[in-house]
């Protein structure tokens, strides 16, 4: 009789907890998502190779060859590849990184292409010779999300090229989920000063990325119209510069360790809402970028670094 009440009392406990602590479920990625967040949602959307045919590789030649061409296509990195190379990849292409999975000395880019998804993906250590370790120009409807994107700052800050640069007009970018750090010089966007009827096109959204132990380019912002939320920022150099008539919606960030968070040149301008600026300032002049084209949803700002900060990177399962 003792051993029937106390095995009732114990059952009793466990389905008093149980009812009070909802079971916590974690979705796994698929090699068909698309993009459901930001810019890239826009004009049709961003799908990638979504429904293509499936295809593993584990050597640099593999992959050159493998995403290229304009047909539906779903690519996916094992092991650990290196070169001294930055490999372009087509239209209707999704890039996805195996757990575990990197890219040393080997870099992505989009070219005049359309509607590609990289997610999951791990690259380091790409040479300025070759390229950036990201590249976007003069493209439209790429979400690049999960990344995991580093260097060194051992070297002088040309020794590497950007983290993730997105120039020469592209629009429909989402940025999402990713890792930046060790670095000099992270994320331009705009290519230069005098490309302005180019660049004035631009349409990127950054979310929930980290951002830490950079000198430059958190992003360096020109031109176009940027969306900024729900990043942390964490002992940069530098912070988000918007420069040349940049309209940038900056909203519910966390920075530390940096004196200038939110900064202009050249006229960039900024509407900034809800930011913790980590006891610096927003010197950037108010802008007209007040709302953005498409649905979102910001993370309180208490809550940001928490959420961010242990997602972010090559987290992704499949």
């Amino acid at each position: 009789m003792q051993f029937s009440s106390t095995f009732a009392i114990l059952f009793t406990l466990v389905v008093h907890f149980a009812a009070a602590t909802p079971a916590v479920l974690v979705k796994r990625a698929t090699y068909n998502d698309v993009a459901t967040v930001g810019y890239a949602t826009l004009n049709g959307g961003t799908t990638g190779g979504s429904g293509g045919p499936v295809t593993t590789v584990t050597t640099l030649d593999d992959l050159t060859s493998v995403v290229t061409g304009n047909s539906s296509k779903i690519v996916v990195i094992e092991g650990t590849i290196t070169g001294d190379a930055v490999v372009k990849v087509g239209s209707h292409t999704t890039v996805i990184g195996a757990a575990g999975s990197s890219l040393v000395g080997v870099g992505l880019r989009v070219l005049n292409e359309e509607n590609v998804i990289i997610r999951n993906v791990k690259i380091s250590k790409v040479l300025a010779s070759a390229g950036d370790a990201i590249g976007v120009q003069a493209s439209s409807q790429v979400w690049l999300d999960h990344l995991d994107l580093s260097s060194d700052r051992d070297h002088d800050k040309d020794y590497y090229d950007g983290l993730c640069d997105l120039t020469h007009g592209v629009t429909g970018i989402t940025v999402t989920n990713s890792k930046l750090y060790d670095h000099w010089k992270a994320s331009l966007i705009g290519h230069s000063d005098n490309n302005g009827a180019q660049d004035v096109a631009i349409t990127v959204t950054m979310a929930n990325n980290y951002w830490t132990d950079l000198n430059s380019r958190t992003p360096s912002f020109r031109f176009g119209h940027g969306h900024i939320f729900n990043n942390v920022f964490d002992d940069n150099n530098d912070g988000i510069n918007t420069r040349d008539g940049a309209q940038l919606l900056v909203e519910n960030n966390v920075w530390t360790g940096t004196d200038k968070p939110l900064y202009d040149t050249d006229d960039g301008f900024a509407v900034a809402t809800g930011n913790d600026f980590g006891g610096a300032s927003n010197t950037a002049p108010v802008g007209n970028f007040t709302t953005a084209p498409y649905a979102y949803t910001l993370i309180a700002t208490a809550d940001v670094r928490d959420s961010v900060v242990s997602s972010a990177g090559q987290t992704l399962t499949f």
